[in-house]
């Protein structure tokens, strides 16, 4: 074998073995891709993704899209250089620091549980914000989220229960119950008034003393709502709170009259909070391909990603500019042909 020969089939071996190498080398980072969407007013698998009950619907038409990012990577599942420089060619895919997704102080699973926690949130926030919109009345009420291993209300408090008095004194509000436990001295007990599965009971607490050595029992409290009729929001896996404007929009819509969309495809994004305001959201660009990809020509953008939204809209994709639940509804009724004007995302 001639000189040449041999380095040429050196340098092949050579080749070949970085890239094994590179298709098997782990690095820390993330691919964010566009996901699925799924229409708010419509099915999943044949169930509604809005279900209502206890109240009167109507028929509606066209599609108000939630949409969704993908990742591929993480701390148990780590991406190899070579899709990670894929990603990084592609412009429909951003490759980020894996930290940006799974802090290193939390866990896979810790990031996963949160992301299920902040959906139901959303769907309460949404659901409270779609009501209030229709001047329907809500009861706010405070639940139990968790308790604290080894305090007193670990295994006598349970997640989902709802607190409706401290010793026999009604509360509403996450601070009126705290000021309840402490106004007694560590140690001494605490009777919660709780309904449970649709009955109520009273649960005896202990105390103990705290960081500032007052009395605490070791729970974990959220601000939640009561509605006077059954609203079920069902998306399968999908977690994280960034659906919630798209949600109060598919509840809004079936319990008015005539479709909201005018038969229009839109698609969006963005957190919501109860009374009504929209919250901007990560993966804004991956969004939008995802939502142009699945038919969609309007797209309602929360003005806090406005800058980098219209730097990535794909091509028949209309950009409009939401910060309200209220704004986001004109917004659609100009576009079916109403007087107003459609608040747009500025040029950049």
């Amino acid at each position: 074998m001639s000189r040449r020969a041999l380095t040429l089939l050196v340098a092949g071996f050579l080749a070949l073995a970085l890239a094994v190498i590179g298709a098997m080398l782990p690095v820390p980072y993330v691919v964010l891709s566009p996901g699925p969407t799924e229409n708010t007013i419509g099915d999943v698998k044949g169930k509604p993704v809005i279900a209502i009950s206890g109240r009167e619907t109507y028929p509606t038409q066209g599609r108000l899209s939630l949409v969704t990012v993908a990742y591929q990577g993480g701390p148990d599942n780590r991406l190899d250089l070579i899709t990670a420089l894929r990603g990084w060619l592609d412009p429909t895919i951003a490759v980020v620091p894996e930290e940006t997704l799974f802090p290193k102080s939390t866990s896979a699973e810790q990031v996963e549980e949160q992301n299920v926690q902040e959906m139901t949130d959303s769907q309460q926030s949404a659901t409270a914000a779609a009501l209030n919109a229709l001047k329907i009345p809500i009861e706010k009420v405070v639940t139990v989220a968790q308790t604290d291993k080894g305090t007193p209300a670990d295994g006598k408090l349970k997640p989902g229960d709802e607190i409706t008095a401290v010793d026999g004194a009604a509360v509403g509000e996450l601070g009126s119950v705290a000021a309840s436990v402490q106004r007694h001295k560590p140690g001494e007990p605490v009777t919660f008034t709780v309904r449970r599965g649709g009955a109520s009971t009273e649960v005896p607490v202990g105390t103990v003393a705290g960081k500032d050595g007052k009395a605490r029992v070791g729970v974990q409290m959220r601000a939640s709502y009561r509605f006077p009729f059954k609203v079920d929001i069902s998306v399968g896996e999908v977690g994280g709170p960034s659906a919630g404007l798209m949600f109060s929009l598919g509840i809004y819509d079936k319990l008015t009259p005539g479709a909201l969309t005018g038969g229009m495809s839109i698609a969006g994004t963005g957190t919501i909070d109860p009374a009504g305001n929209v919250g901007p959201i990560g993966g804004i660009e991956q969004k939008m391909v995802g939502a142009r990809r699945a038919g969609a020509t309007v797209f309602l953008t929360p003005a806090g990603n406005c800058a980098a939204a219209v730097k990535a809209v794909p091509s028949g994709l209309r950009l409009v500019r939401v910060e309200t639940l209220d704004g986001a509804i004109k917004a659609i009724d100009s576009l079916r042909g109403r007087s107003g004007v459609v608040p747009s995302c500025p040029a950049a």
